[in-house]
């Protein structure tokens, strides 16, 4: 199965219309360029991690996006509370499983979050997905020490295990979701010269999931949806410092012709 970008405009186009409300629990590193690029794509994004309030917000929100990038015992605390309410509430659940693998905090962390509440979807790179099914992988700190293909198999597994839509991203990103499969090949290398790119596409994932959309398509829409614009931005772009500005004014200015000229997936 496939997207087209017919269909993957008139989702932005939605999106932009009804501006859902993102909570978010993530990282330091991240959170002003993640809460920018889902302003730019028409999102509402609120960054709530204290213990006493997750719940509530959860309660307004359209979807929850948990990340582990900087971990501590309070925002573990925090994260389970919000998928527990983000579960009881049947809202959607995207978990980023940052540096799984790395340390076992990291990877002990994961594992209590799948079984406090099964993800809507899972996003991570070819190493942490790994990570979540054998415990002989090792990440390089938050980078993948493997390529999206390697890691088919364990989107496979913990599709199977939880349920959740997997998407293993990369060079390809490979989206997993029962017998459904999406191939996304936009983007650009000196994305991974940008941190927390990755993180801002869980983002947006989290943003399409709070429109109600098949997970899977969620999914798809999020990955091509960033790497559409980074695409576009590369070409007034002389580093990736000039590249993160531009992605953020390209998501704003997105259209449809665009989306037409750029969009590579395929099942």
């Amino acid at each position: 199965m496939s997207i087209n970008a017919e269909t993957l405009w008139e989702t932005i186009s939605k999106l932009k219309q009804q501006a859902p409300l993102v909570h978010n629990i993530t990282n330091f590193v991240v959170m002003n360029s993640s809460a920018n690029a889902l302003l730019a794509l028409g999102a509402s994004p609120v960054m709530a991690h204290a213990e006493e309030e997750v719940e509530d917000m959860v309660k307004i929100s359209g979807a929850l996006v948990i990340n582990i990038g900087t971990l501590s015992q309070p925002w573990i605390r925090s994260m389970k509370k919000a998928m527990q309410a983000a579960k009881d509430l049947n809202k959607p659940i995207i978990l980023d499983p940052v540096g799984a693998g790395a340390t076992p905090l990291r990877t002990n962390t994961v594992h209590e979050l799948l079984e406090t509440a099964s993800p809507t979807v899972i996003r991570g790179n070819a190493s942490e997905i790994q990570a979540l099914v054998s415990e002989d992988i090792k990440t390089k700190g938050v980078d993948s020490t493997a390529t999206s293909d390697s890691a088919i198999d364990a989107a496979k597994a913990l599709n199977q295990k939880y349920a959740s839509a997997v998407c293993v991203s990369g060079a390809i990103d490979h989206i997993v979701n029962g017998e459904d499969y999406i191939r996304v090949e936009n983007g650009v290398e000196e994305l991974t010269k940008i941190t927390g790119m990755g993180c801002t596409a869980t983002a947006f994932i989290g943003a399409f999931a709070a429109l109600n959309v098949p997970p899977h398509h969620a999914a798809a829409y999020g990955m091509a949806t960033l790497g559409i614009a980074a695409e576009i931005a590369m070409a007034n772009s002389c580093g990736p410092g000039t590249l993160q500005t531009h992605i953020l004014d390209v998501l704003y200015s997105l259209n449809e012709q665009q989306i037409k000229d750029h969009l590579k997936t395929c099942s």
